[in-house]
């Protein structure tokens, strides 16, 4: 199933944004801090020059920990996350913009140096406009960070943690890969039809490179980052090696080609 051809989906996070406030504070949840901002500042390399333009940037989570003289903007279609990304951050060189990402965006500058979508591109009905807009305002060799929940190892109702107790091993089961999927995801699930539901929009990762490709990116480079937590208790040496050989996310840097 083409996702252009599939019925367009209410997909901002408007609605649930009271409950992903309270779920990633100021500073981002715990994977924000531990594994995945610092591993996108590692990717871009920014300098004192860059110019960084942050799409679908929920409450501004990358800004706060950018160097301060960065020039950066965040644009994403839920109203109510860039009114709390502007109450959070007071740095001038900021600013930030209420748009629909897939859509051509209300901004006359070309010449980013840098472009983000993290973690929020599989939650994205149309993820190859999104890279045409980037590609609209980024300059040549530009870089673009992409941060995915693993498109493999993470699918929501179609992967999961199993246990094989004969041979003392947690192994990740995965039911589906290859096929486009559209998930309604609930994020109160006790309250069954009465929960507000956020999609994600499954796609291989061969269908990543295929977008980056028709829009003029190389990938440069393609990660795969566990988690560094560590578990307790009876089952800790299994949990622990898988969480450590089983990644949680995958983090692409694509630059935009000259043409």
């Amino acid at each position: 199933m083409n996702q252009n051809l599939s019925l367009a989906k209410n997909t901002s996070w408007k609605s649930v944004a009271p409950w992903y406030s309270s779920l990633v504070g100021k500073k981002g949840h715990y994977f924000h801090q531990h594994v995945v901002i610092p591993q996108v500042l590692r990717l871009l390399h920014l300098k004192e020059n860059s110019r960084v333009l942050d799409l679908a940037c929920g409450e501004g989570i990358l800004s706060r920990n950018l160097p301060p003289a960065i020039e950066y903007l965040g644009i994403d279609s839920a109203s109510n996350f860039i009114k709390e990304a502007i109450s959070k951050d007071k740095n001038s060189h900021h600013s930030y913009i209420t748009s629909d990402v897939t859509k051509p965006l209300p901004i006359k500058q070309n010449a980013y140096t840098h472009a983000t979508i993290i973690l929020s591109l599989q939650n994205i009905q149309n993820a190859e406009a999104v890279l045409h807009n980037i590609k609209r305002h980024l300059s040549p060799d530009g870089k673009l960070a992409i941060v995915l929940n693993h498109p493999c190892f993470r699918i929501p109702r179609q992967s999961s943690w199993e246990i094989d107790e004969a041979n003392k091993l947690q192994y990740r089961r995965i039911n589906r890969y290859l096929s486009p999927l559209e998930i309604p995801i609930s994020i109160e699930p006790a309250k069954g039809e009465k929960s507000k539901l956020t999609w994600s929009f499954h796609e291989p990762l061969s269908y990543y490179s295929d977008i980056l490709f028709k829009n003029n990116f190389v990938i440069e480079r393609l990660e795969e980052w566990a988690s560094d937590r560590e578990s307790e208790g009876y089952y800790a040496k299994m949990e622990n090696r898988a969480r450590a050989e089983i990644p949680l996310f995958m983090g692409i840097l694509a630059r935009r080609a000259n043409g």
